[in-house]
């Protein structure tokens, strides 16, 4: 079922069994910022990127201590980087995975900019998935709709649900195609709010028992009031909060949601407490380096179910 209705789908979701086990990734996967910069190409789109001198030694040696905290929860999978496309460093858009039926799958998006197509190429990427992992391929490029994957699609995979924010990155026929390819039972698709460009700077789900929402990311305030009513815990972030990336969060491990240390740093005691209340402990790594180019610590993460 897909629909734009939070009524509807509230009343849907509510309904559905929760899968614990289901609601974290077995592995992750990261893309390095080798040759790191800033690409000015996704900056049409994209408020919050920093176009500007970036620093690839400093970026580098972050995204060094991001995988290796991850790491610290579940295996870590780290493929170079390549100068030619910079913004590969936020892997997840491009390249994700869906466990339908028992059957592991690998996802590829349909990207808007042409420098982010080329990351779709990879052999070694692609590879590992379908030669190593056995991955049945579930390609979206041949399909006319543009989706960015879980950068523009939030997904709750303890409950088989999807939150998609349509903007320039995502339209309606690209949403449809991922809620096919990620075998989903429901999703709501909503308008985000001007300059916004994905769902999952403003939104995440915490292993399917929390959701950390930023309001005014959305066009219509009733789509994340009606979210928020689906999780026994939800963190609500003001306009500081997510500028400073504290929606763009992940657990990939059931007992730590981690957070740049930008973001962390934003975080009141309220804040930190609503984690507690739901069994997380917070996990921060500074990314202020790789930030510069838009995303942050969730958009670094690619998973693997």
């Amino acid at each position: 079922m897909i629909t734009d209705c939070p009524r509807r789908f509230g009343d849907i979701a509510a309904r559905l069994p929760v899968d614990a086990a289901a609601a974290c990734p077995r592995s992750v996967f990261l893309v390095a910022p080798e040759g790191f910069s800033v690409a000015a190409e996704s900056a049409a789109d994209n408020v919050y990127m920093q176009l500007g001198a970036a620093d690839p030694a400093q970026a580098l040696a972050q995204h060094r201590r991001l995988a290796g905290a991850l790491a610290a929860d579940c295996p870590a999978v780290v493929f170079p980087g390549d100068p030619s496309t910079p913004d590969a460093v936020f892997p997840n858009n491009v390249h994700a995975t869906a466990r339908v039926e028992g059957q592991l799958r690998l996802v590829v998006g349909h990207m808007r900019h042409p420098g982010r197509r080329r990351e779709a190429e990879r052999p070694d990427i692609r590879g590992f998935f379908l030669d190593t992992l056995g991955c049945e391929l579930h390609d979206l490029r041949r399909q006319p709709g543009i989706c960015e994957l879980t950068g523009s699609m939030v997904v709750d995979r303890a409950r088989g649900i999807g939150y998609c924010g349509l903007s320039e990155r995502c339209d309606r026929v690209g949403a449809e195609a991922m809620f096919r390819a990620f075998g989903l039972r429901a999703m709501l698709v909503f308008d985000l709010a001007p300059g916004e460009y994905h769902a999952n700077v403003v939104m995440s789900v915490l292993a399917g028992r929390a959701l950390v929402v930023a309001p005014d990311g959305f066009a219509d305030p009733a789509v994340p009031e009606a979210i928020a009513g689906l999780y026994g815990q939800a963190l609500v972030l003001d306009g500081a909060q997510r500028a400073a990336f504290a929606g763009n969060c992940i657990a990939v491990g059931p007992r730590r949601a981690w957070f740049s240390q930008r973001a962390a740093d934003s975080l009141r005691s309220a804040d930190a407490a609503v984690l507690e209340r739901a069994g997380f402990a917070i996990g921060a790594v500074g990314l202020e380096e790789i930030e510069k180019s838009g995303g942050s610590l969730r958009c670094c993460v690619g998973e693997i179910y």
